[in-house]
């Protein structure tokens, strides 16, 4: 059986202890004990792998647990893709209305920036 400390997985995936203890108390991770000890095995490994991705690609700690938990429930992992598939869909819903409102206000910004270098220079100012 493959095991890893706290400090091998802190080192692997570039995070601190604090940041894995935090999701093991959120309970998306569960290692074993043995006294103070904490004994990650190659699935708890397999799982802070998601979850750190589940945060890179925007999704909360609530979405990534579902979508993880759903691998151990009926229908397995074909619901766990299903599932990730339309949180994906939606994700990038999300992202693309965001990069709308993004350009929506570059380009405002910019309308306002040329009126008021336009209002100084019919008016004299300098720069």
């Amino acid at each position: 059986m493959t095991q890893f400390s706290i400090t091998d997985l802190a080192k692997e995936f570039a995070i601190t202890t604090r940041a894995i203890r935090f999701y093991e108390d959120e309970g998306l991770i569960r290692p074993k004990r043995e006294g103070q000890r904490r004994i990650f095995g190659a699935r708890d490994r397999v799982r802070l792998k998601l979850i750190l991705r589940g945060r890179r690609l925007g999704f909360s700690l609530r979405e990534i647990a579902e979508i993880i938990d759903l691998y151990d429930r009926e229908p397995g992992e074909e619901g766990q893709l299903r599932h990730f598939l339309e949180k994906i869909k939606e994700r990038r819903a999300l992202l693309s209305q965001q990069q709308e409102d993004i350009a929506a206000t570059l380009r405002e910004l910019a309308e306002v920036e040329e009126n008021c270098r336009r209002i100084l220079a019919e008016k004299g100012f300098k720069r």
